[in-house]
């Protein structure tokens, strides 16, 4: 499989910008073939309805600007609808143990959380951060103050059971990450 088809997949699969860095590392490869993958991949894109775009270090796949109005209609029909049992489960993680990473958000659904995710910072109630805590410059995802303003509170220590609720979530998530370190 062509360097550029495991790029494509990465950045398919995560959702999100994705450095040079991080992408030699994934597929195992010098830098050289990254770019050289990067420009396979885009080149393969014109023409399509998906582009590759490209920030210093960072790439992420985007639409094209043909397609704006497509997306503008589809945001536009993200933010009238409601959010299902998805968007309300995956607000209360972040409520309850943000700031959390989208993989720590996968691990407590059981599924891919991204089009929800993109879904609830459409919305305005969550935002992104660069994840401060590790070298991997992933990010990580913690209620706005629309939000808490929008539920009537201005705290987080606020929300029914928020101790008992946190440390129950952050047991789970420990014994899930001791329990994969015993397989290994």
């Amino acid at each position: 499989m062509e360097i550029s088809q495991k790029i494509e997949a990465i950045l398919f699969w995560k959702g999100e910008p994705m450095t040079i860095k991080k992408l030699t590392q994934l597929i195992d490869t010098d830098e050289s073939s990254i770019q050289a993958g990067i420009t396979n991949l885009a080149e393969n894109l014109k023409g399509r309805g998906l582009t590759l775009v490209e920030n210093a270090d960072s790439v992420s796949l985007g639409t094209t600007k043909e397609l704006s109005g497509l997306i503008e209609k589809l945001n536009k029909d993200d933010l009238s609808g409601d959010l299902g049992k998805a968007g309300l489960e995956t607000i209360s993680i972040v409520l309850y143990c943000g700031p959390i990473s989208r993989a720590d958000i996968d691990h407590i659904r059981g599924v891919n959380s991204s089009f929800i995710l993109r879904a609830l910072l459409v919305r305005g109630l969550i935002e992104r951060l660069e994840n401060q805590l590790t070298s991997n410059r992933g990010f990580v995802y913690q209620p706005t103050i629309a939000l808490l303003s929008h539920l009537g509170i201005s705290k987080l220590n606020q929300l029914p059971d928020y101790p008992s609720i946190r440390s129950e979530i952050e047991i789970f998530l420990k014994g899930s990450i001791e329990k994969e370190s015993s397989h290994e």
